[in-house]
C-alpha cells in the first residue's frame, strides 16, 4: 500500500498516463536498453520492434494507477505477472534498474508537470509493487526448486506438423525427472542466435501431465508489411529436428483449467490458443473420460486447424464430449467466427468456461457470455503480452 500523502498524486496521474503513457514507456525502454543492453535477453524484442511491448507497459502502468487501491482487481494480475517473470528469470536486482529508468522517463516526457511530489509518489508506488513482486517471485523460484533464469537441456523426441502453420515439438530432460506441471501452464524456450543474441519465448504445454515427455505447439509467424516475422517461432520451425537439444525453463503459469473434478466444463479457443485447451482435454480424457465437456475451436480453415488428431482421440474415449468447430472459410465446419448462439447450451451460472485465443476473440466471447447470464467468476482467460491487463482497462 502507498501512503495517504502519495495517493492523490497517483490518482491525478490517471488521465496523464492515458495521454502520455506510450511516450513514457517508449522512452523508458530506449534509455534502459541503452544503459543495460544485457536486458534485451529477457524481453521479447519482436514485441519491441512492433510496439506491442511499449503499449503493454503503458497499459500496465495506467491499470496500476487506476486500480492501486483495489487489491481484488490487482491480485490476479500480480499473480500472472509473477509467473511470467519467473518464466524469463527476472531477479530482484532488475527492479531498481527498471524503477530508475521508469521514473526518468516520466520526468523526461512530462517535463515541468513531473513535480517533485509526483515523482516521489510514483517512486513510493513502484517500490511497493516491486517489493510485492520480488517476494512472490522468490517464493515461486524456491517452490519450483530452480534459480532465476535456469534452463534444462531437453532432447527433442518428435516433431509433428499439426496444421499448415503449427508444428508440435515433443521433448524430455536429458538428465533427471520430468518437471511437474498442470494443464494450462507454459515453458520458456531459449534460442541462441548466431550473432550472440539469446531470446526467450513462452509456449503453452500442449499435452497432458502424467506422461513421460513435454510437448509444445509453435505457430510459425511469417510476418507481413505491418508486423515483423516471429524470430523464435521461425527459427524453431526451420531448425529443430529429432535428437536436437532445446534449453527449456521450469513450467509456470496460473491459467489452470479444472481437469480433475466431475463438473461439466466448457473449453473455447481460437488459432494457436488451442494449445492449453488440448492439454486440458487430453488430461480429462486420461482421468475422467465420462465427464461432460464442450470443446469449441475457431480457425480460418481446416488447413489452419491444429491438433485435430488429439481431438479425434479424445472423442473416441469420451462419450459425453461435444466438439464444435468454426471455420471462417467454411470447409466442413460451421462457417464464420465462433458464435455463442450456435454452441450447445449449458447451465450458465454453474459451469466454468475457459478461453484462449487472440484478444478480439476472447473479448467477444467474454461479453457474449456475460450477456447470456454467465457470472464473471465462472469465466477464465489465458492472456499473454500486451493483452494481460485488458480486464482492468
Amino acid at each position: 500500500m502507498i501512503s495517504t500523502a502519495s495517493r492523490p498524486y497517483i490518482d491525478a496521474s490517471v488521465p496523464v498516463l492515458r495521454e502520455h503513457g506510450l511516450a513514457i514507456t517508449t522512452e523508458f525502454y530506449r534509455s534502459m536498453f541503452a544503459a543495460h543492453p544485457e536486458l534485451t535477453r529477457l524481453f521479447n524484442m519482436g514485441n519491441q520492434a512492433n510496439g506491442a511491448q511499449q503499449q503493454s507497459l503503458a497499459s500496465a502502468v495506467f491499470a496500476y494507477a487506476a486500480n492501486i487501491g483495489n487489491a481484488g482487481a490487482l491480485g490476479p494480475v500480480v499473480s500472472r505477472i509473477v509467473h511470467k517473470h519467473a518464466s524469463v528469470g527476472i531477479r530482484a536486482e532488475h527492479y531498481p534498474i527498471v524503477g530508475h529508468h521508469l521514473l526518468g522517463a516520466i520526468k523526461s516526457i512530462l517535463g515541468d508537470a513531473a513535480t517533485e511530489p509526483l515523482l516521489k509518489a510514483w517512486e513510493e508506488a513502484y517500490t511497493s509493487l516491486a517489493t510485492l513482486l520480488v517476494d512472490a517471485e522468490a517464493k515461486m523460484y524456491a517452490d519450483a526448486g530452480v534459480q532465476p533464469g535456469e534452463t534444462r537441456p531437453m532432447r527433442v523426441l518428435d516433431v509433428v506438423r499439426e496444421s499448415d502453420n503449427v508444428a508440435s515439438i515433443r521433448f524430455a530432460p536429458v538428465d533427471g525427472a520430468l518437471p511437474p506441471f498442470r494443464a494450462g501452464q507454459y515453458v520458456s524456450v531459449a534460442v541462441d542466435f548466431n550473432d550472440g543474441r539469446r531470446q526467450l519465448r513462452q509456449y503453452s504445454l500442449s499435452d497432458a501431465p502424467g506422461k513421460d515427455s513435454l510437448r509444445i505447439s509453435v505457430k510459425r509467424e511469417d510476418g507481413d508489411s505491418a508486423l515483423p516475422a516471429g524470430e523464435v517461432s521461425t527459427w524453431l520451425h526451420d531448425n529443430v529436428n529429432v535428437d536436437d537439444l532445446l534449453h527449456v525453463t521450469h513450467p509456470f503459469g496460473d491459467f489452470l483449467p479444472d481437469t480433475e473434478s466431475d463438473e461439466p466444463v466448457v473449453l473455447l479457443s481460437a488459432g494457436v490458443g488451442i494449445t492449453p485447451m488440448i492439454a486440458a482435454l487430453n488430461r480429462i480424457a486420461m482421468v475422467n473420460p465420462e465427464r461432460r465437456v464442450i470443446f469449441a475451436h475457431a480457425a480460418r480453415n481446416a488447413a489452419n486447424h491444429p491438433h485435430q488428431r488429439d481431438v479425434a482421440a479424445a472423442r473416441a474415449r469420451m462419450p459425453h464430449l461435444v466438439v464444435v468447430s468454426f471455420h471462417e472459410e467454411g470447409d466442413g465446419a460451421l462457417p464464420g467466427k465462433m458464435d455463442l448462439a450456435r454452441l450447445p447450451s449449458w447451465p450458465r451460472t454453474e459451469t466454468n468456461v475457459y478461453m484462449c485465443g487472440p484478444l478480439p476473440f476472447m473479448q467477444a466471447q467474454w461479453h457474449a457470455l456475460l450477456a447470456a447470464g454467465a457470472p464473471a467468476a465462472r469465466l477464465h482467460r489465458e492472456v499473454f503480452g500486451p493483452d494481460l491487463l485488458d480486464n482492468l482497462l
